[in-house]
């Protein structure tokens, strides 16, 4: 039953998201040298181990994966594909996001890979009973030159199959004063606003996100739990959450279900969703993640329409699309 309801996802990693045996062709392909060609040893590498320790060591995860997203005709595949696999389990709406700076080794500039990604989007669209958009991620470990490349790369693609900018990677405290002048001229230009904080390290971080940044949406965000002054700063900006339960258990963000806070922000009505965070590398669809909440809280079939509801509100998606989404409900 559950992989019929109608879902939608905000936040999907592509490069987090590619199958294993799309890694082994493509390398074929383009004569790319890899640890392994047998499908379930590529698995072995892209899947996060059940001893993760940390974020950091989950996002180790990704070096395979980018390594056969250099082309405009791989990017445009892995985007296709994941659409489809989305499809397949009834995802009516997806926002995709990568870093294009990760995407350039084969000398791509960021234009031809934010295009690339969209062709892939477009492609699925055609094919399938889902739309998508993306979301351009700049990444904190990386320099505030590069950040703002992405954010002049992807200007002409705004509403045009780009919405919104994001800062990911590593999390350290007080990241959001770098990026400042970087995410107020995105907001200026049109992009919204999505920050990954909250997740490997304190709530200090998303209060940082949305007074400095002004985040419409957290990724992840589960850190506020233990921070009054945050928690209160995204209920009463009513601050949507992108929650990523298996992916949070994954890189000890939370310790286990038991302690797993979706439930208490629910009750008290701040606006969460539910995600995948990466589909590949933490081994998850949207239906598993659904069938977890509801084995894990008790979720009924109405608190399920509850926030499918406050997911559409929370898309970055123009008004056209949000009022399909809701004929689904």
């Amino acid at each position: 039953m559950t992989k019929k309801l109608p879902k939608i996802e905000l936040h999907c990693h592509l490069d987090g998201s590619v199958r294993a045996n799309t890694i082994i062709d493509i390398a074929k392909n383009e004569n790319i040298t890899l640890p392994s060609f047998d499908e379930n040893e590529i698995k072995k590498l892209v899947q996060v181990p059940e001893d993760c320790t940390s974020l950091n060591e989950y996002l180790k995860r990704f070096d395979l994966p980018n390594m056969i997203m250099q082309t405009k005709e791989g990017l445009e595949r892995v985007a296709f594909e994941l659409l489809e696999d989305a499809a397949s389990e009834n995802v009516k709406y997806i926002e995709i996001r990568f870093a294009p700076q990760l995407h350039t080794q084969e000398g791509l500039n960021f234009k031809e890979i934010i295009q690339g990604v969209i062709n892939g989007i477009n492609k699925a669209e055609k094919i399938y009973d889902i739309r998508g958009n993306i979301i351009l991620s700049c990444l904190r470990h990386m320099s505030v030159e590069d950040a703002d490349l992405t954010v002049e790369s992807g200007k002409e693609f705004l509403n045009k199959g780009v919405v919104a900018i994001d800062l990911a990677g590593p999390e350290e405290e007080g990241f959001a004063v770098k990026f400042k002048s970087v995410i107020d001229k995105a907001r200026g230009y049109g992009y919204k606003v999505t920050i990954h904080a909250g997740e490997a390290a304190s709530g200090q971080n998303v209060i940082d996100a949305i007074k400095l940044l002004g985040a419409q949406r957290i990724g992840h965000g589960v850190r506020i739990k233990d921070m009054k002054e945050a928690y209160d700063l995204v209920k009463s900006n009513n601050v949507v959450l992108e929650m990523c339960p298996t992916s949070n258990i994954q890189t000890k963000a939370v310790e286990d279900f038991k302690q797993y806070p979706l439930l208490d922000f629910y009750k008290d009505d701040i606006k969460v969703t539910l995600n995948t965070d990466n589909r590949t590398v933490s081994n998850i669809d949207l239906t598993d993640e659904i069938n977890l909440i509801s084995d894990n809280f008790g979720f009924s079939s109405e608190d399920y329409k509850k926030i499918y509801l406050n997911s559409i509100d929370a898309t970055f998606a123009d008004e056209e699309t949000k009022a399909w989404l809701r004929a689904f409900i």
